[in-house]
């Protein structure tokens, strides 16, 4: 097998969940990665036992050990720094959300494409053996036709202008950072929406701090979300069938436990267990398209990347949110 070597552009919190399931990905090694505060970069580097640590982004992506890059940095800069990664030869693992908005996303295709690299959304929900096993169980028609979609994903916190969460500058608000989920979801589920629309509650930075999103898709279906950085709610997720419904248990973005409720009174719970932190399954899909010369996802595709930015900048301009730059 041929061992894809790995550089972290960003040593946040969710870049350490990810770095200790590369531990556990089969054929994965961990090379370098990239800050523009050495020390942090050095920290982070003797934490793991990565052999290289850079002080800047450009150093990361010039060297020649490092096959891909996961991108764990703000939403702001996803777009520099996957366009930083792909001119420099890169195959790029990004975060979610892929960018700030639909534009920023169309570049980084664009980019991939004409630089013949892999770039994919780091939607690790797809790829968690309880979400693959919901799409066969749908496809079997467990619960007959799903029509809706319903979910909530909350918690409080606490307020600073200045982090990543409130902050437009970084891209701040409830939807690129917890609404991604849902809308993401029901894409898989139902496609792209025909109509969207919702209500948000706009803090005193500017950013979404709450958001009920409802999104109407091709043939009827619907799906339904409550998103909050304000209070904490179930984080459950149900999808309604024509004959019967999935629960998803909290938490339904790193599901690991299904109940099928079937129309004659029948429930079966379903238990998946996920390796490490969740992150293993994305990673290993994204390694074994790079073996296999692809380009693309056949779970997580480009062009529905692109389409759930378009509902989510379709939301924010509904809402009167703008991000800095934009």
């Amino acid at each position: 097998m041929q061992t894809i070597r790995w550089g972290i552009l960003g040593p946040g919190s969710i870049s350490r969940s990810f770095a200790e399931d590369l531990r556990l990905a089969e054929g994965a090694e961990l090379v370098a990665v990239g800050s523009r505060d050495q020390s942090r970069a050095a920290r982070f580097a003797a934490d793991f036992e990565i052999p290289h640590s850079h002080g800047s982004y450009q150093s990361l992506v010039e060297d020649p050990l490092v096959d891909a890059v996961y991108i764990g940095t703000p939403h702001a800069f996803h777009a520099e720094n996957a366009l930083l990664c792909l001119r420099h030869g890169k195959h790029v693992l990004c975060e979610k959300s892929l960018a700030l908005n639909a534009g920023q996303a169309e570049q980084m295709i664009q980019a991939a494409a004409d630089n013949d690299l892999l770039l994919m959304e780091a939607m690790w929900t797809r790829f968690l053996p309880a979400v693959v096993g919901l799409r066969e169980l749908l496809a079997e028609g467990a619960i007959g036709e799903p029509r809706l979609f319903t979910a909530d994903f909350g918690f409080r916190a606490k307020f600073d202008p200045a982090s990543r969460l409130f902050d437009p500058a970084l891209g701040g608000g409830a939807l690129l950072d917890l609404g991604v989920y849902p809308v993401s979801f029901a894409s898989m589920l139902f496609g792209e929406p025909t109509a969207v629309d919702g209500l948000a509650n706009l803090g005193p930075t500017g950013v979404d701090e709450a958001a009920c999103i409802n999104l109407h898709h091709q043939g009827g279906a619907l799906a339904s979300s409550a998103i909050s950085l304000r209070v904490d709610t179930p984080r459950e997720g149900v999808i309604h069938g024509t004959e019967g419904r999935v629960r998803i248990h909290c938490p339904w973005w790193g599901a690991t436990r299904l109940t099928i409720s079937r129309g004659d009174g029948a429930e079966d719970t379903l238990e998946f267990p996920v390796r490490g932190n969740g992150y293993v399954h994305e990673a290993e899909e994204f390694m074994n398209l790079i073996r296999e010369g692809r380009r693309d996802s056949r779970i997580m595709p480009l062009q529905e990347s692109l389409a759930i930015m378009r509902t989510m900048d379709a939301l924010r301009l509904a809402w009167g949110v703008k991000y800095s730059g934009e």
